[in-house]
C-alpha cells in the first residue's frame, strides 16, 4: 500500500481531470479534488490496496461531485448557458438529450469491469496501459474490455458500433 503522499502525487492530476470532465469547471474540480484527497487522508488506514487505487479515488471524487451538486442545487446534467427555453429547442436537440439520458442508464447498467474501464478511458482519458495496470491485467486486456464495453453500449442503444 502506498502512503498518502505517494498516492496524492501519483493521482492528483488524474482525479482533477476526472472532476473537470464531470463538472466542466476548473474551480469546482480543484475544490472537489482537495475534498477527495481530504477524505482519502482520513480513510487511508482502512483502504486495502488491490491495485485499484485510481478506481477508489474516482469513486470518492464522483460521490463528492454529486454531493456538491445536491448542496449547491446544481443539475448533474450540464446545460450550456445559451440553451434556449424548452419550447424553442428543436426536435433533434430534444432527441439528443433523451439519447444522452438513455446512454447514462445503459452505462450504469453495464457489468463490471466494463463500466469502470469505459469511464476510465472516456472520462478519465486514461491509457489502455494504465487501465490494464489498475486491474492487474495487460494493456491488451484494457483495450479489448473497452471495445467490448463500447459494443455493449452500442447494442443496447440499438445502433451498431462500426469503429
Amino acid at each position: 500500500m502506498e502512503d498518502f503522499e505517494a498516492i496524492y502525487r501519483r493521482y492528483l492530476m488524474e482525479v482533477y481531470r476526472y472532476l473537470l470532465k464531470l463538472s466542466g469547471s476548473s474551480d469546482v474540480a480543484e475544490e472537489l479534488t482537495q475534498e477527495t484527497f481530504a477524505i482519502v487522508f482520513e480513510k487511508i488506514d482502512r483502504y486495502e490496496d488491490r491495485g485499484k487505487t485510481l478506481i477508489w479515488l474516482c469513486q470518492i471524487a464522483k460521490y463528492e461531485y454529486y454531493s456538491w451538486c445536491r448542496k449547491n442545487k446544481v443539475r448533474t446534467e450540464r446545460l450550456d448557458e445559451n440553451t434556449p427555453a424548452s419550447e424553442d429547442v428543436p426536435l433533434d436537440q430534444i432527441i439528443r438529450r433523451e439519447d444522452n439520458e438513455n446512454a447514462k442508464r445503459i452505462l450504469h447498467g453495464l457489468p463490471e469491469p466494463y463500466r469502470e474501464v469505459f469511464l476510465l478511458r472516456v472520462i478519465g482519458e486514461m491509457s489502455f496501459k494504465n487501465i490494464g495496470k489498475i486491474f492487474g491485467k495487460s494493456e491488451s486486456w484494457g483495450r479489448v474490455t473497452f471495445f467490448r464495453a463500447r459494443k455493449m453500449i452500442a447494442e443496447r442503444m440499438g445502433g451498431d458500433d462500426h469503429e
